[in-house]
This record gives C-alpha cells, structure tokens and sequence, in this order.
C-alpha cells in the first residue's frame, strides 16, 4: 500500500515546481537524459511511498525533495558499479565500434568527463547539486548535512581543480 505523507494537490505543486530543474540536476549528474526521467520518477515515487514525512523543521521541500533524489541517485549508481563490473568481466577484451561523430566534440566531452573525474565524490556531488541543480551553497549543505562553509570550500576547490585540469 502506497502511503502518501502528501495529498494529491501538494503533490502535484511539488512535482510542477521541481521535477524540471531536478530532471536538469539529474542529467547533468548521469550525461544521460533518458536515465534521469527515470530517476526523476523513481524520486517522486519515493515521495510517496516515504515513511518520513516533509518537516518544515529540518529544512524547505526543495532541500527535502533533493534530498531523496541524491538517494535515489547514490542507489542507482551503486546498481550500476556492480553492473558494470560484470560486464566488464564478461567482455574483457572485445572491442565496440563506435560510428562516425564529431572528434572534437566527443574530444572535449571526454576532457570535460575526465576532469569531473579527478575530483573527489564529495567535489562531484557538490558541483552537481550547485550548477546541475541550482541549488544555493545553503540548499546544498542542508541536503548534504555538511555546513556551508564546507560546501563553499568544496565548490571552490572543485572549480580550480576543473580549471586547472582543462587549462
């Protein structure tokens, strides 16, 4: 049984406020817009199937929404490592083709994936949630359960990482 700590309106604000920029936070966390629709449906299912109902307390319903997509992320991504593992398992050695692309595009993709990849898990996720997510140093620290002056300090240094590495 579905339990819904939200009625059907509250929901339904919730979702039109929010599931745009949490699809735009989401693709630019994955590189992969069709994935992101479904962690944008697996977060709002979430949302109603949650035992821990919005407290106003604790925080806004945006920090409190993104808070469950970072969940819904972090599981899938954990689902995938172990996916991939196996497949890599599985097809070590075999070669893909790939069809003709623009080099220089797939070029600085891959420069910019790299880059990304330098950083820590923390400076990724914090990167993400400013400018994929939009949300503000203090959003993000409530999302995070870190202080903003650890968010600010791990967006900054992130940002000269990627600068340096792209340079």
């Amino acid at each position: 049984m579905i339990r819904s700590t939200l009625d059907t309106h509250e929901f339904e604000r919730l979702y039109a406020a929010h599931a745009k920029p949490l699809l735009a936070f989401l693709a630019y966390r994955t590189g992969d817009r069709a994935l992101s629709e479904d962690l944008v449906a697996d977060t709002f299912e979430r949302v109603l199937r949650t035992r821990r109902p919005f407290d106003p307390r604790r925080g806004s319903r945006k920090t409190w929404l993104y808070t469950i997509a970072l969940n819904v992320l972090r599981d899938h991504l954990r689902r995938s490592a172990a996916h991939e593992r196996t497949i890599d398992r599985a097809f070590a050695g075999v070669g893909h083709a790939v069809g003709p692309r623009d080099l220089e595009a797939i070029e600085e993709r891959d420069a910019l994936h790299r880059a990304l990849a330098s950083l820590t898990a923390e400076e990724q996720e914090a990167v993400a949630l400013r400018y994929g997510a939009d949300l503000t140093v203090n959003e993000i620290a409530k999302v995070t359960h870190e202080k903003p002056t650890t968010i600010h300090g791990r967006v900054y240094r992130a940002l000269s990482k990627l600068k340096a590495t792209l340079e």
